[in-house]
């Protein structure tokens, strides 16, 4: 297998793994997760406020 063969085989592995990649990121399934994530940032907001509420009404 000489050097040619070589980089032709790893470029056929980047590209499937490109392509695998694209379509789980894009695909329905992942959406809902990919939301929820999204929104992480603020439901650490609101439950910090919401511990800082709680706190003070004791």
């Amino acid at each position: 297998m000489d050097y040619g063969t070589f980089q032709g085989i790893l470029t056929i592995i980047v590209m499937v793994t490109f392509v695998g990649i694209f379509y789980w990121a894009y695909s329905k399934h992942s959406k809902s997760k990919f939301d929820e994530a999204a929104n992480l940032v603020f439901s650490d907001d609101e439950l910090a406020k919401m511990s800082k509420d709680s706190g003070e009404q004791k």
